[in-house]
């Protein structure tokens, strides 16, 4: 065996996974077929809860350099505002080029072997084994995918990464600015896209401005984006960028034998805020952990049914989101739903604490869904 681990991408689930694991004395070939900086679809909010797994995973704190703060949020629906928080919780604005490029030094410094830029020529997910283009085959006992919605290790698994039906797919732009904005606001328009929405991210020398949601529902997404960007690129058309959003279409088995997948390969994003970053660092730890927990009892099969056990709070937290939005999104219910959280500070407080991680869906109480939904159906009445 040349290594203990394999992990394909370097990303915030990778890097995190590479770190976990390097530290506890794993040899780890880290593979990613960019070269760091790179550029990443996303629009960089790194929430609250993000910050706690950075700090934990990677001994880092919010950086300046790297992180704008924000605590001013706006709700809109079609342009039309629903509220303003000047003093909204805390979320941070980062550039994902420099962010996981942070994130991809402290594994290298953690003592991952890396391969970057590294395109894979072959990959045995039963061997646990990638052979590289232009040579060169590495094996080990583990193998774990980290390599974003369309995982080649996914598809090696399971003959495709993601249900069509159930994937999303964001655009996005990048929209320079010469100075700060008037306010610096983050927004969120609920209705810019069919079961998702539209954002626009204030960053230190540009706005992000982007719409994700069900690929399905919105078979005509680039007219969804140009429609938004109207009202925030004044006329101007910056270059455009795609990426596939598993939008908590999550695997109940995160993986197979002794292949796991962990981040958006394995479909841990928040299907009502489209959050990511923090179930990708959380996520790769976690699978690090059952990786080292396996290897030194010298069991590897063990590490993907003690790494499934791990990621239960996750798997539950994303499937209260999903049966939540099915009240938010719903084109049947969505206007009264918006009706309701236009009259309610108190309803946008707890939409805005669940978007910047300061509460979890758990925090609701089992009671919240039936409640929201008989006052949802009740503006429905005529």
């Amino acid at each position: 065996m040349t290594h203990d681990l394999i992990i394909l991408g370097s990303g915030p689930a990778g890097a995190a996974a590479g770190v976990t694991a390097a530290r506890a004395g794993l040899r780890v070939a880290l593979i990613d077929r960019a070269s760091f900086p790179r550029d990443k679809l996303c629009g960089g909010g790194f929430t609250g809860r993000s910050r706690r797994h950075l700090i934990e995973i990677f001994g880092q704190d919010i950086d300046s350099d790297l992180f704008l703060p924000c605590h001013r949020m706006r709700l809109v629906a079609d342009g039309v505002r629903l509220g303003e928080h000047p003093d909204a919780p805390s979320i941070w604005m980062t550039m994902r080029r420099d962010f996981d490029a942070m994130l991809h030094a402290e594994a290298a410094r953690a003592g991952c072997e890396v391969f970057a830029p590294a395109r894979i020529a072959a990959l045995d997910p039963q061997a646990a084994s990638v052979t590289l283009e232009g040579g060169g085959t590495l094996t080990a006992p583990l193998i774990l995918g980290a390599d974003g919605a369309n995982s080649a290790l996914a598809r090696a698994l399971f003959g495709r990464a993601y249900d069509p039906a159930q994937i999303g797919f964001g655009l996005e732009v990048e929209v320079p600015r010469d100075g700060p904005a008037p306010d610096d606001a983050v927004e969120i328009d609920l209705s810019a896209a069919a079961w998702g929405y539209g954002w626009s991210f204030p960053k230190a020398r540009s706005v992000t401005v982007g719409i994700g949601g069900l690929q399905s529902r919105n078979p005509d997404m680039r007219a969804h984006l140009d429609r938004y960007l109207a009202r925030h690129a004044g006329g101007a058309t910056p270059k455009c960028k795609g990426a596939f959003l598993p939008f908590g279409d999550f695997r109940r088995e995160p993986g197979q034998g002794r292949a796991l997948l962990a981040g958006d390969a394995a479909g841990l994003v928040d299907p009502i805020t489209g959050e990511g970053i923090a179930w990708a660092m959380k996520s790769g730890q976690l699978a690090a952990q059952a990786a080292v927990q396996a290897l030194a009892a010298g069991t590897p099969d063990r590490a993907l049914p003690l790494y499934t056990r791990a990621l239960r709070p996750i798997h539950a937290e994303l499937r209260r989101a999903r049966t939540l939005r099915a009240l938010i999104y719903r084109p049947r219910l969505q206007p009264a739903f918006l009706r309701l959280l236009q009259r309610e500070p108190g309803l946008q407080r707890r939409y805005l604490a669940l978007l910047s991680g300061d509460l979890d869906y758990a925090d609701l109480g089992w009671r919240a869904v039936p409640k929201l939904a008989a006052r949802i159906l009740r503006g429905l009445r005529p």
